[in-house]
């Protein structure tokens, strides 16, 4: 007959307590923004620097508040989990609007350009988006980028009733065709528009307000939040919109 050793039952919960589950593996699905139409905010050299009506002086003061709330390798969710929110403007009077460039923490050539839509039917999927106007074709100081802090554009007369949504197009200037690759990822401050799947990662832009000179302060991640080269500091590209009303 055959004999059997009985195991432990101290032991069998030992070795299950040892058992570990594998991590979740976070998935993406790309998006593609096939009917949208593209268009440039104005002329631009050959760097991709639009040429500027206006440029902002920016103060040490501002500089650092940027650089002390968006750190470097500075997970967002960690360090200010009140910034991960939707980064579109609300135009609630016919104002002119001006976007001005801020700073810049990556190696990535990126394009960021602006949408526009009814307030209160915020778009979920690509189609819902009909325009895409790019604001600084090359969004870079560096990597052959020419654009400088306080470099400032004017978007132009928003009516009452719109409001502003905001794309980062992910290593979008193309330095040999010196045009923007409409087909590179695009990062929407609309987040269903994004293509991660887990609903916590699908944040791409991060929206705070600088009191002191009253500033509305847009910071984007330019890398898909899935990966991990992705460092979560929505630090890559920095803005700030200032709003006049007419």
């Amino acid at each position: 007959m055959k004999s059997y050793k009985l195991i432990p039952m101290a032991l069998l919960f030992a070795l299950a307590s040892c058992k570990k589950d594998k991590p979740v593996k976070e998935t993406s699905t790309p998006v593609q923004f096939v009917t949208t139409d593209y268009s440039y905010l104005g002329t631009y050299d050959d760097s991709g620097r639009p040429n500027l009506a206006q440029k902002d002086v920016l103060t040490a003061e501002l500089k650092n508040y940027v650089t002390t709330s968006l750190p470097e390798k500075g997970d967002i969710s960690k360090t200010h989990p009140e910034y991960l929110k939707n980064a579109d403007l609300v135009i609630s009077k016919t104002s002119d609007v001006f976007i001005t460039f801020t700073s810049e923490g990556t190696g990535f050539t990126n394009s960021v350009g602006y949408y526009l839509y009814k307030t209160g039917s915020s778009p979920v999927k690509p189609a819902d988006i009909d325009k895409i106007i790019y604001i600084f074709p090359n969004a870079s100081s560096n990597k052959g980028g020419t654009l400088r802090p306080g470099d400032k554009v004017n978007l132009g007369t928003i009516e009452a009733g719109m409001s502003i949504g905001f794309v980062l197009l992910e290593k979008g200037w193309d330095s040999v065709a010196k045009a923007v690759n409409k087909n590179a990822p695009h990062y929407c401050s609309n987040q269903a528009l994004n293509p991660e799947d887990n609903v916590l990662l699908k944040p791409h832009t991060v929206l705070f307000d600088y009191p002191a000179e009253n500033k509305t302060i847009i910071g984007f991640e330019d890398t898909n939040r899935t990966l991990a080269a992705c460092d979560h500091d929505f630090n890559d590209v920095v803005i700030y919109a200032t709003v006049v009303a007419k």
